[in-house]
């Protein structure tokens, strides 16, 4: 087992892997930032390694440093959460060679997921669908590829996630502006300014399956829906995908265990798709091959910890959950509070809550590093804490929520929570089964 965990992250995710390594009897170092020193997580940690300044740049995104702070605290394990370095192939290339565990997949998945191309070819060879669309190395591939997929399209970054270095295009005249704002975009996230094309999907519906897997063999733990975003990005999760036909889902379920073991999988990871809400006909998307935010809602339905199986699979241990184990009882769904305001184009919102009151009672879980006197740097994403609940139904779990969001209040900054309330009441969403274009018909 591994005995010292160095946790490469910060704030609710740091805390979240903490707790669960602490359960486990296993010791744990916080890598903070100069910023995050007097964090809740470093508070709970068992120590605490300053890895660097405030900028991300100059502290959770260096390899080297992070390696050096995990080396010298002793620790024999790192684990990265999720963001930051956590899919990156050269750093746990160099925590395995300073002659320490990787909690995570192995560097050949690392790089082929990584990569989105790689990936997309990588699900081809394991039998999956992918959208229309492909490589595009210049401009004038772009163009080539974009008049043979169609429109209305997407460019992608090739290094992509979080939403960055995507835009729609619905015209040609519009493919130059769009490809030069996407390349900016990637370049400045990811240090790699390849894009790639895929048809957009009108009606798409963003629904993802959670693996778990041991090299030898890989299970999945059901379906969630993170259809409704913002600019790409997931502002609602819940488990398992609603008004989707069984067979639906299953169909999914299937082909992304049938990836995870040509992959021959190692740790939690999730496998995303886009399903048409027309006909439920998917399309893989991506790989994450980490721990996801909405990592909870799975965990609430299924009473798995996903962290301990992660920490678990990386001391060698093969999985002790088999498919027939995992019986998903009810539904969850969970919302991310971000200190942003969304009457101002959800401008971020550094600086201290005032007041922080979490709700709780029966079937809430609040994962947040935020109390009374908090602070969110500028340094990071604007991530504040989430709100998970839980119901014998979806309707149960929707009425949990309502009644949650009108007892949670955070003052001294903008947060999201306004705009969660006016989702959570929108007949679409209590009907279940929107898809991607939800929030641009909410009422304000």
């Amino acid at each position: 087992m591994i005995r010292k965990l160095f946790v490469a992250n910060r704030g609710e995710i740091a805390l979240r892997v903490i707790r669960t390594a602490q359960k486990m009897g296993i010791a744990t170092v916080l890598g903070a930032s100069e910023a995050d020193a007097a964090s809740l997580p470093a508070r709970m940690a068992d120590d605490v390694a300053i890895v660097g300044p405030g900028p991300s740049a100059q502290s959770y995104l260096s390899v080297q440093r992070v390696v050096n702070a995990a080396v010298r605290s002793g620790c024999d394990a790192v684990h990265p959460g999720y963001g930051f370095l956590s899919e990156n192939a050269a750093f746990a290339s160099a925590v395995l060679a300073a002659g320490m565990r990787f909690v995570g997949p192995d560097i050949a998945t690392l790089d082929g997921m990584g990569d989105k191309l790689a990936a997309r070819a990588l699900a081809v060879e394991a039998g999956l669908p992918v959208l229309p669309g492909g490589a595009a190395a210049t401009r004038a591939d772009v163009h080539t590829r974009a008049a043979q997929t169609g429109y209305p399209l997407l460019l992608k970054a090739v290094s992509g996630g979080g939403g960055k270095g995507m835009r729609r295009v619905d015209r040609a005249e519009d493919l130059d502006s769009a490809l030069d704002m996407a390349q900016a975009e990637a370049q400045a996230a990811f240090g790699n300014a390849a894009v790639y094309v895929e048809r957009f999907v009108a009606m798409g519906r963003h629904v993802e399956v959670q693996l778990l897997g041991d090299g030898a063999n890989a299970i999945h733990l059901g379906t969630r829906d993170c259809s409704i975003q913002r600019r790409f990005q997931k502002l609602v999760e819940e488990a398992p995908a609603p008004a989707m036909p069984l067979a639906a889902r299953e169909a999914v379920e299937q082909a992304a265990v049938r990836l995870a073991r040509h992959l021959s999988y190692r740790g939690a990871g999730t496998a995303e798709f886009l399903v048409d809400a027309t006909d439920f006909s998917f399309y893989f998307l991506e790989l994450n091959a980490r721990i996801q935010v909405e990592h909870p809602v799975t965990e609430a339905i299924t009473g798995v910890d996903l962290v301990e199986q992660q920490l678990l699979v990386a001391s060698g241990k093969p999985l002790s959950l088999t498919q027939a184990m995992v019986r998903p009882v009810g539904h969850a769904i969970e919302v991310r509070i971000n200190a942003e305001d969304p009457d101002a184009d959800f401008r971020p919102s550094p600086g201290r809550a005032t007041r922080a009151a979490w709700p709780a009672g029966e079937g809430v879980r609040v994962d947040t590093h935020i109390s009374t006197g908090g602070e969110v740097p500028p340094f990071y994403d604007s991530l504040m804490g989430k709100l998970i609940v839980h119901g014998q139904t979806r309707e149960q779990a929707v009425e949990r929520l309502n009644k949650a969001l009108a007892s949670l209040h955070i003052e001294g900054l903008p947060t999201t929570t306004p705009l969660h309330r006016r989702i959570v009441s929108d007949p679409r969403f209590i009907a279940g089964g929107v898809d991607t274009g939800f929030l641009n018909g909410l009422a304000q």
